[in-house]
């Protein structure tokens, strides 16, 4: 009887040995075999996996591209124009023995902490190089400064066994002790435009008015010339008539004028004359007995 227990605790000694010196990889990790700190076998294939018990550990690494936001950075392009300015990186452990002795036993997140100052040291140097404005990041340019900020960081994060796969700026906005100030000075540039455009319209509006005032002054001037010329033809044609008239019946003509200078020195209920009654301007007021 005390063989049979002895013998089941053996077997379940070894079941529980057997257990622990297997062990799994998916298809998202890679996975060392460490040994008292030490790399003794890499395993990057899923599938079943073989360690010593309590001597060895086996240490797993998401092997997934994944995704790293950098905190807000305060960038001087070469305008001089500051803006803050914050990105977002995706990458992966490329190597996996490589990460391993970079990062030691921190893992992803002293990975993340080491790669958020090389892409915001990267962003820094590139934002900040002679051929960039502020104008270009806030253009569509951006997408070139960006492929050049991944390849530069992606240079310097090789060390760390981390392949940067891609960067991309998220916002771009100005300081917020600057906000007022741009908005002055938009608003000021708007009103200069303005003014600009209010002083063009009364210009032109001066040109029109000048216009308008020459062509009426024109149209006047030859409306009174040829009022003149008519009237003066007219005078002509009547003086023509009277003469006419008087060669054809002086007496007559004698006659009309008189009772024209009549209608014209008689207006009136109360008109007053100091004439001689022999003069001749009564000569058809006469009758033929006070002759």
């Amino acid at each position: 009887m005390r063989t049979v227990s002895v013998l089941a605790i053996a077997v379940i000694v070894a079941i529980i040995v057997a257990l622990s010196s297997i062990f799994i990889v998916d298809e998202r990790e890679k996975a060392l075999v460490l040994q008292f700190g030490q790399i003794k076998a890499v395993k990057e294939e899923p599938g079943l996996g073989f360690k010593i018990p309590l001597i060895q550990e086996v240490v797993k690494y998401d092997d997934r591209i994944l995704s790293l936001d950098t905190a807000e950075i305060e960038v001087t392009p070469s305008d001089g124009r500051r803006l803050v300015v914050d990105a977002f990186a995706r990458f992966r452990v490329a190597d996996v023995v490589q990460f391993r002795q970079a990062v030691g036993a921190g893992g992803i997140r002293a990975a993340e902490s080491r790669l958020d100052s090389i892409l915001n040291a990267q962003i820094r140097e590139v934002l900040g190089e002679t051929d960039v404005t502020s104008n270009t990041i806030l253009s569509s340019d951006r997408a070139a400064l960006m492929t050049r900020i991944r390849d530069q960081a992606r240079a310097r994060a090789l060390p760390l066994g981390v392949e940067v796969v891609d960067v991309r700026l998220k916002q771009t906005n100005l300081p917020q002790q600057n906000l007022g100030a741009t908005f002055d000075r938009m608003r000021a540039e708007r009103e200069r435009e303005a003014a600009d455009e209010i002083a063009r319209g009364e210009e032109a509006a001066q040109r029109v008015r000048a216009q308008a005032d020459r062509t009426v002054t024109e149209l006047v001037s030859e409306a009174n010339k040829n009022a003149d010329i008519t009237r003066g033809e007219s005078d002509a044609e009547r003086n023509r008539i009277f003469a006419e008239a008087f060669t054809q019946d002086p007496e007559f003509f004698e006659f009309y004028r008189s009772l024209t200078a009549y209608q014209r020195g008689l207006q009136g209920s109360n008109t007053s004359m100091v004439i001689s009654p022999d003069s001749e301007f009564f000569d058809y007021l006469k009758s033929d007995q006070g002759r």
